[in-house]
């Protein structure tokens, strides 16, 4: 009796369990940094203040809200490295590196901020100037935070850098940033910091609901 009783419980107890874990479920607001090959946008392996483009390459800057690489979202448009450095002729010393900033959406804002409209910008600097420089003489005022995470593009976001997000997109721990976490937007990798609240909150349920399965049937007998 004691046994069934155990095991109608723990039944019971799942969807409970699993609503507790989807309810930490939360991303990170950055900007993610892209590459693109031929038509195909590819998350950048090395940051932007290391990264050096060569003459005729095209990068991308993202706004939005993402656990990870794995589901950050792209940069939006297609225009190419000829059509968005068309004005701008080559020089001997220099490079030309097209730029493709997408602000994100309305939902990926933070309160209080409207995405400004994307943009595409072809900047032409030195030959072995880094993404970080050719993005500033293009767009600036552009905000790191200690850690050298870029925080802003032309001013995009006013405030916040990189802070944890539930997946609705309002604040659920602005002290907590990609950067600590970690890896920038990776809501997964903790660092190693312990089980998540909904877990402990979930084992939380397990004993007390459990205890009381077995004084009720203690009870009865």
């Amino acid at each position: 009796m004691i046994r069934r009783t155990t095991v109608l419980f723990l039944a019971a107890l799942l969807p409970l369990l699993a609503g507790a874990g989807q309810a930490q479920a939360a991303g990170y607001r950055y900007w993610s940094f892209w590459e693109r090959d031929g038509s195909a946008w590819t998350y950048a392996t090395v940051g932007p203040s290391l990264s050096r483009p060569a003459d005729g390459d095209v990068q991308g800057f993202r706004f939005s809200v993402s656990e990870d690489s794995g589901d950050a979202a792209k940069p939006r448009g297609a225009t190419g490295f000829d059509t968005i450095c068309a004005k701008t002729p080559a020089k001997d010393g220099t490079k030309r590196v097209a730029l493709v900033i997408d602000f994100g959406t309305p939902g990926d804002a933070p309160s209080g901020e409207k995405p400004p409209a994307g943009r595409t910008a072809c900047a032409q600097v030195a030959e072995d100037a880094t993404t970080a420089e050719a993005l500033a003489s293009v767009a600036e005022p552009l905000r790191y935070d200690s850690n050298a995470l870029l925080c802003a593009i032309a001013g995009y976001p006013a405030k916040g850098c990189g802070e944890q997000v539930a997946t609705d997109g309002k604040d659920s721990s602005p002290a907590e940033t990609a950067e600590t976490a970690g890896s920038a937007g990776s809501a997964e990798d903790d660092g190693g910091s312990g089980p998540s609240v909904g877990l402990i909150a979930g084992a939380a349920v397990v004993v007390v609901l459990g205890a009381a399965a077995v004084w009720q049937v203690r009870r009865r007998a």
